[in-house]
């Protein structure tokens, strides 16, 4: 499957950002999908990820509250909406598929495509 994320910018803290993933080659709906992001000299780290059907949704406790993912089927498209903008969210958003798995942080994800930039100003 190849995946591709786009949406990301510039947008001062506190502000919003929606993030999408556009995903082709494979049967999108039946694959679990991720976000995961990696700040400049930090490890990737998982962010939220999401079953095939919608039906469940996990988050890393630090984006908890504030970020939503969400996926369309019809539109073989994921998304990640961005609330309430923390400067520490500033970072390349990488998006993921997983053949198996919950869509948890411990899926092993299959396939990744490349990062879009979100800067978060002060």
């Amino acid at each position: 499957v190849q995946l591709q994320a786009s949406g990301g910018g510039l947008v001062q803290a506190g502000g919003s950002l929606r993030i999408s993933c556009a995903a082709s080659g494979r049967t999108f709906s039946m694959m679990t999908m991720g976000w995961f992001r990696q700040a400049p000299g930090k490890e990737r780290e998982f962010v939220a990820g999401i079953r095939w059907n919608g039906g469940s949704t996990y988050y890393a406790d630090s984006v908890k509250g504030r970020f939503t993912i969400s996926r369309d089927n019809a539109k073989n498209t994921m998304y990640l909406q961005m609330n309430s903008l923390k400067l520490e969210d500033t970072a390349v958003y990488y998006c993921a598929a997983a053949i198996l798995g919950s869509g948890a942080s411990d899926t092993r994800f299959d396939f990744w495509g490349q990062g879009t930039l979100v800067t978060v100003s002060s």
